[in-house]
C-alpha cells in the first residue's frame, strides 16, 4: 500500500467525512494539536510493548467506562472487550510498537494517523508468520467528552500486515 496517498490532508478530510456523517456540526475546538497529542499519547504508549503495562490502569483513565470501539458503522466492543484484546496482541507481538504520525483536531475529535509494527510469535489471524516483521497503517477518529474518549472509530491495515508475514 502506498502509504503517502495518507498525508495530512486526507486524514484532515477523513475527519471532516464522520463529523458531517455523524451530523453534528463542525466547532471551533479550544484544544491545540500539540494539547491533543498530549491527551492521546498515553494511550498509543500503552499499545506499545502491552504486555509490560498496565492497560487497565492506562484505558480507565483515557477511555469512558461505556467508550465504544467501531470498526464500521454498526460493529463495536466496549472497554472490557478492548482491554483483553490490547493484552492479547501483546502476548502475540511482545515488540508491537505503535507510534503517532499525524494528530488533528475538529471539534470534539481527535483524528491520530499512527504506524503499528512488530514481530507476531506464532500465527496472526491464521497466517503463519515464520519470525517475520510488519509495519502497517492505522486511523482512528476518537469523540473526547470531559478529557476522555467516549468511542473511536478506526482502521488498522491489517491486510497489508498480513501480506508483509506471508511473503515467501
Amino acid at each position: 500500500m502506498n502509504t503517502s496517498l495518507f498525508n495530512s490532508k486526507t486524514v484532515a478530510a477523513a475527519a471532516l467525512a464522520v463529523t458531517m456523517a455523524s451530523g453534528s456540526a463542525l466547532a471551533q475546538s479550544n484544544l491545540s494539536t500539540e494539547a491533543a497529542r498530549q491527551m492521546v499519547e498515553p494511550f498509543y504508549n500503552m499499545l506499545t510493548l502491552p504486555a509490560t503495562k498496565d492497560v487497565r490502569g492506562i484505558t480507565e483513565k483515557f477511555l469512558a467506562p461505556d467508550w465504544k470501539s467501531y470498526s464500521d458503522d454498526t460493529n463495536f466492543k466496549g472497554r472490557e472487550a478492548f482491554i483483553n484484546q490490547v493484552m492479547g496482541f501483546g502476548k502475540l507481538i511482545p515488540d508491537l510498537k505503535w507510534e503517532i504520525r499525524d494528530v488533528m483536531v475538529s471539534g470534539d475529535r481527535i483524528v491520530v494517523r499512527s504506524t503499528l509494527s512488530g514481530t507476531p510469535s506464532g500465527p496472526m489471524f491464521g497466517t503463519p508468520t515464520n519470525g517475520k516483521s510488519f509495519q502497517a497503517m492505522a486511523i482512528d477518529i476518537h469523540t473526547i467528552q470531559n478529557g476522555q474518549s467516549v468511542k473511536v472509530h478506526h482502521i488498522e491495515d491489517w491486510a497489508s500486515a498480513l501480506r508483509q508475514l506471508s511473503v515467501k
